[in-house]
């Protein structure tokens, strides 16, 4: 078959923080768009937004929206993922949903190309595109999982309030001038938007990110728990997760604590291996303080690692800082690298 030149692409979630990044990402890496076609919900419609150059008008996103769309990138909540991913398939489009709606379900992949880009291969018309702290975490621990093995994962995450949208920024911006200005403030969005109690966020760390679940944990952190899992096809592996929002605006850090399989690996085998793995980037050497810093990553599509160290008791036990842009990497780049990686494999037609 011979392939298109260009492709009928629509962003579900045109004019949000994560639809505007994969705008920008489908420019930067010149995705091959034969069509364009921006959708958001009624209230945002008309909006106009350029992209290469061109100016789009965004159109309320409806089923028949999606009439001779080849590509559909989903950013727009998982309501609307759930509502109008099926009326794309319908239609011929391959979904590429950037929500938690499909991210468990059986019947649909959840990818992340560096890890698992074969996965594709067995879509059913929706490909879930995994939260943005387990990205990240998957790329650093693939390449050790594949040569070392791995039996063990505890992550403690310091994440963006940009993971919580461009209000939870702007939410952070105001408490910090009104403390550093003496003024009285309101917490209106975290840690979760619409639940009983809101904190502070600037000058703070709140450990709760999304709702608790009746087993103790987020459910951000179990997300990361069964995504992971999932991801890497092994359902038995032991992983736990503490998720916790920083005063950052964009970029996520994560300490991961990982157990080997095998005997006798190094710190300095880790580096080796994790200097030429797809994805990502090593930064480690601490005599010179060169480690990975949010404030470094920030339009970057990589995954940064670096204090790489064995653990003092456990023969097999590692720590690494992982930190990525979560807009990027953790959202749009991941969702556009899957689209490639759709093109590539020949899968749309």
């Amino acid at each position: 078959m011979e392939q298109k030149k260009g492709f009928h692409v629509a962003v579900v979630g045109a004019t949000g923080a994560v639809g505007q990044q994969m705008l920008k990402t489908l420019e930067d890496r010149q995705f091959p768009i034969g069509k364009l076609t921006l959708l958001s919900s009624a209230r945002s419609a008309g909006t106009k937004v350029q992209v290469n150059g061109a100016e789009y008008t965004v159109q309320e996103a409806k089923p028949e929206s999606f009439e001779g769309v080849d590509i559909a990138l989903f950013s727009a909540g998982g309501s609307v993922s759930k509502e109008l991913a099926p009326e794309a398939v319908k239609r011929g489009a391959i979904c590429v949903d950037n929500t938690s709606a499909f991210r468990m379900d059986e019947n649909v992949p959840l990818v992340v190309p560096e890890v698992n880009e074969n996965d594709l291969l067995n879509h059913n018309g929706i490909i879930a595109n995994p939260n943005c702290s387990t990205i990240q975490m998957v790329v650093a621990l693939e390449p050790i999982r594949q040569k070392y093995g791995l039996n063990k994962v505890i992550v403690s995450t310091y994440q963006a309030v940009s993971g919580s949208g461009a209000v939870a920024v702007e939410e952070l911006n105001e408490q910090t001038k009104a403390i550093i200005n003496n003024e009285e403030f309101e917490p209106k969005i975290l840690p979760v938007k619409g639940d009983k109690k809101h904190y502070q966020i600037a000058f703070n760390a709140i450990p709760q990110i999304d709702l608790f679940q009746e087993n103790g944990f987020t459910y951000e952190e179990m997300k990361m728990i069964n995504e992971t899992k999932k991801i890497m096809h092994r359902p038995e592996l032991s992983v736990a997760a503490t998720c916790v929002r920083l005063p950052v605006a964009v970029g996520h850090s994560e300490s991961v604590f990982i157990e080997v399989d095998t005997e006798g690996v190094t710190a300095a085998d880790l580096k080796e291996l994790l200097k030429d793995a797809p994805g990502v980037v090593l930064q480690d050497d601490p005599e010179n303080q060169v480690y990975p810093m949010p404030a470094d990553c920030v339009g970057k599509n990589d995954v940064f690692v670096g204090r790489i160290r064995k653990d003092l008791h456990d023969e097999k036990g590692f720590h690494l800082w992982v930190v990525s842009d979560n807009l990027l990497k953790g959202a749009a780049w991941n969702s556009v690298q899957i689209a490639e990686s759709l093109i590539k494999l020949g899968l749309v037609k």
